[in-house]
């Protein structure tokens, strides 16, 4: 096993790693024909991202209790934590229930919907995703209820909107998998735009990932959490003295080095166990447990669970569309 006091290579774009660990899972996608007057009331997804983008026509957007807000054509949101909100045709149109509408199947995870009262016709692409990966909770917690993608005039960000249009006015064989890319791809160059320009984001997790020191430490543990890691050894590794290092680290990540090392270990391990039928003796080792019963114990303490009833946890699916 490699010492835990090599040098850690250093990286130009941690952040980058962070948003490549995002594994983003398309749940459903649904291209939704609608005519003035209409409104949709959609109920809080807690558990996943939302993204919308206006393909034709105009939409109004209100989040929660917040002050509506118009989107004109070719506008995308991000609803990083699923809020409850209202897409309509005006402010003050009246709303249903989103699952009280009815689509049309066209696959397991592309659908589509026609509603509204007859008038001046929109077209929004809607796609309700989640993300499996610790460093996407990490990150996503910290992201704002609501971003707004306004670099329209980047002639990237401009083509691919004008690829989300085509595949949902004219559906060809692939469609699905093409929308379900392109969706990825607008998720993730929101969460950069707002990166690049939020305050936000120069504070917690995402301002340790961006300094010299941490940003590396956090690199480390992120590739090898099997290996036996102490603040000693990550400090020297980076460069620092322990007291400095543990002082920076938890000024800037909120907590202490092994706790964060601890919680890291235990997330991954708990996303392993409903991908994998590797027993628990080998998940262990993988993250840094040296014996199963010290990985049993960590585990039921964090999660209130046995690593094996983990294993058997249903996934948490949307109701209405996806389960009818």
């Amino acid at each position: 096993m490699p010492s835990p006091t090599r040098d850690i290579p250093g990286s130009t774009d941690l952040l980058g790693e962070a948003l490549h660990l995002l594994r983003l899972t398309g749940t459903l996608y649904c291209r939704a024909e609608l005519s003035a007057p209409w409104g949709v009331d959609v109920p809080e997804l807690s558990e996943y991202m939302i993204l919308q983008v206006v393909t034709a026509g105009e939409a109004w957007l209100q989040v929660e209790d917040g002050d509506p807000v118009r989107l004109p054509q070719g506008s995308l949101t991000l609803l990083p934590h699923g809020s409850r909100h209202r897409l309509r045709s005006a402010p003050d149109a009246p709303t249903e229930p989103l699952f009280d509408l009815a689509v049309t199947r066209v696959s397991e995870r592309f659908e589509t919907m026609t509603y509204g009262g007859g008038g001046a016709r929109s077209q929004v692409t809607y796609a309700v995703m989640r993300f499996d990966h610790v460093a996407a909770h990490r990150l996503i917690a910290q992201l704002p209820p609501v971003l707004y993608l306004r670099s329209l005039d980047d002639d990237w960000v401009h083509s691919t909107l004008n690829l989300i249009t085509r595949e949902a006015q004219a559906p060809r064989p692939g469609g699905e998998t093409v929308l379900t890319r392109l969706a990825d791809v607008l998720v993730i160059q929101s969460i950069r735009a707002w990166l690049d320009t939020a305050a936000e984001a120069r504070r917690g997790w995402l301002a340790a990932l961006r300094d010299e020191h941490i940003g590396r430490a956090l690199l480390a543990v992120h590739r090898a959490p099997e290996l036996p890691w102490t603040v000693g050894s990550l400090a020297a590794a980076v460069g620092m003295s322990r007291s400095a290092f543990a002082a920076r680290f938890t000024e800037l990540v909120g907590e202490p080095v092994m706790r964060y090392l601890a919680l890291w270990r235990l997330q991954q391990a708990r996303l392993h166990l409903g991908e994998s039928t590797e027993p628990l003796h080998a998940i262990a080792r993988r993250f840094g447990y040296t014996s199963e019963a010290a990985f049993c114990r960590a585990f039921k303490r964090e999660f209130g669970i046995a690593p094996g009833a983990a294993r058997h946890q249903p996934r948490t699916v949307l109701p209405g569309q996806l389960t009818g």
